[in-house]
């Protein structure tokens, strides 16, 4: 039992737990809480209840309002819509990842952007066997792939100067974008075109074909491509390639609710 009364898990960090407890009392109240209701409530104290709240609203968990009323954040619902979108994203792009595989008979990848990274959520390779092959957790710099120049087409000029303000532009190839005034120019083009393509850019002999994938309030929240050797992806079969890209990507935006 802590100092407000409240059995807890001697293995929990107690101010942790104490927030969560505020948020969850919070959240059951849709008009919200006063100090007074909350410490009451929850057994902790008011002065407590004030300490952690500061937190709570300086991170945004929370809201206050004029009257001193507190109501759940938005980046409480923000984080929550993250998860579910994350889930939902997964049942709706994995039929379609396997299929691209199939159809396409390349490597199909679905991404999302974190930081000036992109991390794998699917990754599909078609082997002698016709079997599927998936990696998840796989990350790479957002410059080189046509996943990353897809989810940063959401980004204006500033914005990406600000989330590539650490990229090293690190030449890998001959092909390899390897300056910021480089990639503006690039993130025109995609613009432009709907689609990405790593052009022998984070590897020789091989390209990548990415399109956007949306939700219903038509933000990126991920991508997907196709890849594979210059064989498998000619000169005259790019076209081919981004279109049937980019119609799958629209596919699966519209199954998270996206509307053109």
């Amino acid at each position: 039992m802590n100092n407000d009364g409240n059995l807890k898990n001697p293995s929990g960090v107690q101010s942790v737990e104490r927030s969560l407890d505020i948020i969850e009392t919070i959240a059951t109240e849709p008009h919200g809480m006063g100090v007074s209701s909350i410490s009451e409530a929850t057994g902790m104290s008011k002065s407590t209840v004030h300490r952690l709240l500061a937190t709570l609203l300086e991170r945004g968990y929370v809201e206050k309002t004029e009257d001193s009323i507190y109501k759940v954040g938005l980046k409480l619902i923000e984080v929550a819509s993250l998860y579910l979108n994350s889930l939902e994203l997964h049942t709706e792009a994995r039929p379609y990842i396997s299929k691209i595989t199939r159809d396409l008979g390349l490597t199909a990848h679905l991404g999302i952007l974190e930081d000036d990274q992109v991390v794998y959520l699917e990754k599909m390779d078609i082997l002698s066997s016709v079997q599927l092959y998936r990696q998840i957790g796989l990350r790479v710099p957002a410059y080189i792939s046509s996943l990353g120049k897809c989810l940063l087409m959401r980004y204006s000029h500033d914005e990406l100067e600000s989330v590539l303000k650490n990229c090293s532009f690190q030449k890998l190839t001959d092909n390899t974008i390897t300056s910021m005034e480089e990639f503006h120019n690039e993130m025109n083009i995609v613009r432009q075109n709907g689609w990405a393509i790593d052009d022998e850019e984070s590897a020789m002999d091989y390209r990548c074909i990415g399109a956007p994938i949306y939700d219903y309030r038509g933000d990126i929240i991920a991508a997907i491509s196709a890849s594979g050797n210059l064989s498998l992806i000619p000169d005259e079969r790019i076209e081919f390639v981004a279109n049937y890209i980019k119609d799958t990507a629209l596919e699966i935006s519209r199954g998270m609710g996206y509307s053109e």
